[in-house]
């Protein structure tokens, strides 16, 4: 399935816990004050890519413990990024782990969810999320995989279990 791709980077170890693939999906609304990635916002930018081309990509490095899919924001083009992030839980018993790093908050993305825009299905092929527009002032470098105090690490699966978002603690993330 094709997507708009702002970049790939083979090898990460600031997108998530352990060595990740990171996808740079192109297009984001959000247009956060300060945003790390302003060259993401144009959602015609970026090349066209395919998910199948993607998923070749990632699974010829062994040493990977999961992929990030990052952005622009990719619940922009939730369809084609719940197809990879399928492909890549199906690889080797789904080993690799998928996180998503989104400007909408996760009730958002829930209360917003129906067939046309794909946000449950990128959701429930996620393994964790980070939720939240960037804010400025809010920024903190000490946390772990966020970059303002009001994004959260959710983990997705107890998540949709429990109805609510569960989100990870200080302490639970330090140990990933």
């Amino acid at each position: 399935m094709k997507f708009r791709c702002a970049g790939l980077t083979p090898e990460s170890i600031v997108d998530g816990p352990g060595l990740r693939f990171t996808v740079w999906t192109q297009g984001c609304l959000h247009h956060c004050k300060g945003c790390h990635n302003p060259q993401t916002w144009d959602m015609d930018a970026g090349i066209e890519s395919d998910t199948d081309e993607v998923f070749e990509q990632i699974i010829q490095n062994p040493l990977l413990d999961g992929v990030t899919l990052s952005g622009g924001d990719p619940f922009y083009q939730a369809k084609p990024m719940a197809e990879l992030a399928k492909k890549i839980h199906s690889y080797e018993g789904g080993r690799l782990n998928v996180i998503a790093f989104t400007g909408f908050g996760y009730e958002e993305l829930i209360a917003q969810a129906n067939a046309d825009n794909g946000y449950m299905e990128l959701l429930r092929q996620c393994d964790y999320l980070i939720d939240g527009r960037f804010i400025l002032e809010q920024r903190s470098l000490e946390l772990k995989f966020r970059g303002s105090r009001n994004q959260r690490f959710i983990d997705v699966k107890r998540s949709l279990k429990e109805g609510r978002a569960v989100a990870l603690t200080d302490e639970e993330l330090s140990l990933m």
